[in-house]
């Protein structure tokens, strides 16, 4: 049922803001937008990071649900750094989930949680994939 990994949106009050703060984290710029929407392509396998205006979001439940997409890094230490000193604030510190699992997240500057991880089953599927 569930194939994988397709879109993840973020929900930002100040949408030109956003899309010029995941710009710069990123290094590249979106590649699709329409009003109340930017759309990054990001990684190996080229996954969508979609941008919303604020006013388009659900109502928000009296309790978090509990998901963090965790997108998989390289240097951990560096880019749990990186995003601290954009301006991001820290949810969870980088924490070592044992066998080369390490979790860490932040909140970014528009309220959205973003969690990066170091994850060896990654590394392993893109080598299998693409031979790198």
């Amino acid at each position: 049922m569930l194939r994988g990994f397709a879109t993840v949106s973020y929900f930002a009050a100040d949408l030109e803001a956003a899309r010029k703060w995941y710009s710069e984290l990123l290094g590249i710029d979106a590649y699709f937008q329409v009003p109340g929407y930017v759309e990054f392509r990001v990684g190996d396998y080229q996954h969508e990071l979609g941008i919303i205006d604020a006013s388009y979001a659900p109502p928000v439940p009296d309790a978090p649900a509990g998901e963090i997409i965790q997108w998989h890094v390289d240097d951990l230490p560096g880019s749990f750094e990186k995003l601290l000193s954009m301006g991001a604030t820290e949810y969870q510190p980088p924490t070592d989930r044992s066998e080369g699992f390490v979790t860490a997240s932040v909140v970014d500057p528009f309220g959205n949680i973003l969690g990066i991880m170091c994850n060896p089953h990654y590394l392993e599927v893109l080598k299998k994939v693409s031979g790198k």
